[in-house]
């Protein structure tokens, strides 16, 4: 069993993924979550340890919400990583950044004030494991297979990423998830 959250000042990546691997469904849709349930509490331990998020602007296109974060849970400093911040319809909380994700980073911690930075989007996700800016990954595996969609990880022609489990007896160790046909 995995400790519970903390605010530890820590760049999270976080997602709940189904099965296959996807994020989001096509176009971005996240009604297939509808029915999941998570551990009791949870929700409440991210919205105390998250400091702020940083999204890219496919997810705020599809979801232009800042209030929605943890179904309400959570309020504090938004930053959409955009190319194109100028179309980008202003919103309360919200900040539009262009620039690189290292400053990206550097920025969100900053506004995290010591909890930790979420971390919303599969490509800057990506981006910010290529440059060494992940400290964790955080998955809550839903029991569905989508078969399409955003992937949490997409790199054809990479080298693979080594991880380590946290909360497990040996850290390169398998983790076996069994599941059956509803």
């Amino acid at each position: 069993m995995l400790e519970p959250r903390t605010a530890d000042g820590k760049v999270l990546w976080h997602f709940t993924m189904s099965l296959d691997g996807f994020v989001a469904g096509p176009g971005h849709g996240m009604d297939w979550m509808t029915g999941t349930t998570f551990r009791p509490g949870l929700v409440g331990e991210y919205a105390a340890t998250t400091g702020a998020v940083l999204g890219g602007r496919d997810g705020w296109d599809a979801y232009p919400d800042p209030g929605g974060i943890y179904g309400g849970a959570w309020k504090g400093p938004l930053f959409v990583l955009t190319h194109h911040p100028e179309d980008a319809t202003p919103t309360p909380g919200v900040t539009f950044l262009n620039c690189g994700v290292d400053e990206a980073v550097r920025i969100g911690l900053e506004a995290a004030n010591g909890k930790n930075l979420e971390v919303f989007s599969p490509d800057i996700g990506r981006q910010m494991l290529a440059l060494g800016l992940i400290d964790e990954i955080d998955l809550h595996i839903a029991p569905v297979l989508l078969g399409d969609g955003v992937r949490l990880y997409d790199n054809p022609g990479g080298a693979p990423i080594r991880l380590h489990g946290l909360g497990t007896g040996d850290p390169s160790g398998a983790i076996d998830v069994r599941f059956r046909p509803a």
